[in-house]
């Protein structure tokens, strides 16, 4: 049980221009996490703005965004944000054998030099928060800038994603 109650715009009509703006941009859905998020309206419409821009509209592949996302999850032990992003994932072309082995991937063959260099960042960015000058040479030859930097902004705030839903306990519809 979450530790706010869900809120919507058919109880709480003042939030209907912020839940239609969110089911605008995210297939028609109000999840869990939003429903959440609405005790603050305007925190809710920045936290969508944001992860729109994230997801939809920086140059960062589909695959490795994904990738980050997953690790992060398992990390950081949201298995809601894991569930919800499966579908995400696989349509970017990860399999379901890779997301099994995500926790693993140091020693899986399952990932090239390039996943593996996101998955170290990924994860020196969740448990360390400092990356070590290794790690980052790593995946700094891999990305452009502007693309390490959507990678950097999408690691940190999947991070908070996974700690806002794990504070809440929200862990389903």
């Amino acid at each position: 049980m979450t530790r706010l109650p869900f809120l919507d715009d058919a109880a709480h009509p003042e939030l209907k221009p912020v839940a239609d703006r969110i089911r605008a941009q995210r297939g028609g859905k109000l999840l869990a996490l939003y429903r959440v998020l609405l005790h603050s309206p305007k925190v809710a419409d920045a936290w969508l703005q944001f992860f729109t821009v994230i997801r939809q509209q920086c140059g960062l592949d589909d695959r490795h965004r994904e990738l980050a996302i997953m690790l992060i999850a398992k990390l950081n032990g949201a298995p809601y944000e894991f569930e919800q992003h499966i579908p995400f994932a696989l349509r970017a072309g990860l399999t379901q054998e890779q997301l099994g082995q995500i926790e693993g991937w140091k020693n899986s063959t399952l990932f090239g030099a390039r996943d593996k260099a996101v998955l170290a960042y990924t994860e020196s960015m969740t448990r360390q928060v400092k990356v070590p000058d290794d790690v980052f040479a790593a995946v700094r030859a891999e990305f452009d800038g502007k693309t390490l930097v959507e990678l950097t902004a999408t690691i940190g705030g999947y991070n908070m994603v996974s700690r806002f839903l794990e504070a809440m306990q929200i862990h389903g519809e």
